[in-house]
């Protein structure tokens, strides 16, 4: 396996907080408290999180822009946290960042080509003069500038020309790595657009990596190949793009993707509300930073720090619902083996591209049957998922049997639990009422935990 480019190990940095008349240490702000990952040459590492999380910190922090407080970073095999000023500078060269204002982040009193130069003549990049405005005109290609610009003042170009301006300045020195900071946030939707596509052209030309600190989880998935969610200083979630925005395994990650509008007229997305504020990085509480906020939390949650943990090839969580011991978690007694229900008749039924349109779809083409809610219940926090189970009741409102229509992908003793848990849950006393009952199916919902059983009778109402 090749090494990593930049590789980041229990990096922490704690901020003092002084007071007193002789400015003594009272506490310490931890807005990095000891995070690891790796970016390879060539890839895009998304860095997602609400404000105040960190992120931005991690960014200066790799550039050693100001000393970190423990922890390593390695800079394609070389340990770069504790090097001396003077043999980092040759380093520097290899890592460059974009900022988030390209308004403040240009030097007003600099004209475009003074400001393209200054990292070339630093790093002693060009032969000669003839050289060096070579260099810089083609920078002015790269990001889709005319050349005759080099002559204007920051103050002449629009947001997004100045963000292309900072882009080309990154590209001066020749680097292997670009932190890009909330690059495109302060830009509108279109030139938004047009950075995104810029800078992965230019990956793909020159090989870069990228670390791409963002809020915006659309742009996000359009443009990484993996994500690490950050929550008051701590990741807790890293796996691949499409398997991350397909099935989160972090409460955290699933509170940020249900805020995320969805691009279709008339779908809706359950959101998920998290409850009261962000603690303070003053004083993060005990066990696990996101407990006091977490929909799922329970003891041990408060008590115990979890780590991250592969969960999947490739995706890591620090969630203690997908690590339980077996001690603290044994599985259930199976149940009675279900029979298979009868089959429902086999209509097509449109792709829709949520789980309620779905149920909806299912419910007036797949079977033409009229739906009657009678039960509405939630599972224990750990089953969270997504699935449709069968459900045959007798006129008592008792669940006679069972059989999976859309099976979770859990294992085998969680889809058992979830049985056991709707058979608890009968009887059903609505059931007898509501006309012959042809089945039930049960709903489970990936982002809640709620399961709720609706009869389907032959007929009008």
């Amino acid at each position: 396996m090749s090494t990593p480019l930049l590789e980041v190990n229990d990096l922490k940095k704690h901020f003092p907080i002084r007071a007193g008349f002789l400015g003594g240490v009272t506490g310490h702000v931890y807005a990095v408290d000891g995070i690891s990952f790796s970016i390879a040459k060539g890839e895009t590492l998304s860095l997602v999180g609400e404000s105040g999380c960190g992120k931005s910190t991690v960014g200066k922090a790799i550039l050693r822009l100001f000393d970190i407080t423990g922890g390593q970073v390695t800079l394609d095999g070389t340990r770069i946290d504790d090097m001396p000023a003077s043999t980092l500078r040759p380093l520097r060269r290899r890592m460059q960042v974009v900022f988030q204002d390209p308004y403040s982040s240009l030097n007003p009193r600099m004209r475009v080509r003074d400001i393209l130069a200054e990292p070339i003549r630093n790093f002693g990049l060009a032969k000669d003069a003839a050289d060096l405005e070579k260099r810089v005109g083609d920078l002015m290609d790269r990001v889709r500038l005319p050349r005759d610009a080099v002559g204007r003042w920051p103050h002449e170009f629009s947001g997004g020309q100045r963000q292309r301006i900072g882009i080309a300045r990154a590209l001066a020195a020749e680097p292997d790595l670009i932190i890009c900071d909330e690059a495109v946030s302060a830009l509108d939707v279109s030139v938004k657009a047009q950075i995104v596509n810029l800078l992965q052209d230019l990956q793909k030309d020159l090989g870069l990596a990228l670390l791409f600190i963002s809020h915006d989880l659309a742009i996000v998935e359009h443009m990484t190949h993996r994500v690490a969610v950050m929550y008051l200083g701590k990741i807790v979630e890293v796996a691949p793009k499409r398997e991350l925005f397909a099935a989160p395994k972090h409460p955290y990650t699933e509170a940020l993707l249900s805020a995320v509008p969805v691009p279709e007229p008339g779908a809706q997305r359950e959101r998920i509300i998290l409850k009261g504020d962000v603690p303070s990085p003053i004083n993060p509480p005990k066990g696990c930073r996101f407990h006091t906020r977490c929909p799922y939390a329970f003891d041990r949650c408060r008590v115990d720090e979890p780590a991250l943990r592969q969960t999947e090839p490739g995706h890591w969580s620090a969630c203690p619902l997908h690590d339980r011991p077996a001690a603290e978690n044994p599985p259930p007694a199976p149940p009675p083996p279900p029979v298979a229900a009868p089959a429902p008749p086999s209509r097509p039924v449109s792709q829709a591209r949520n789980e309620r349109e779905y149920r909806k779809d299912a419910a007036a083409h797949l079977y033409g049957h009229n739906r009657h809610r009678i039960y509405q219940g939630r599972l224990p926090p750990m089953l969270y998922a997504v699935g449709v189970l069968d459900v045959d009741l007798d006129a008592q409102g008792l669940v006679k049997r069972m059989n999976w229509r859309r099976a979770p992908r859990h294992a085998p003793e969680v889809m058992a639990e979830i049985e056991r848990t709707v058979r608890a849950a009968a009887p059903f006393p609505a059931a007898q009422r509501v006309g012959a009952v042809t089945y039930t199916d049960v709903w489970l919902w990936h982002k809640s935990g709620r399961f709720q059983l609706d009869t389907l009778t032959e007929g009008q109402d």
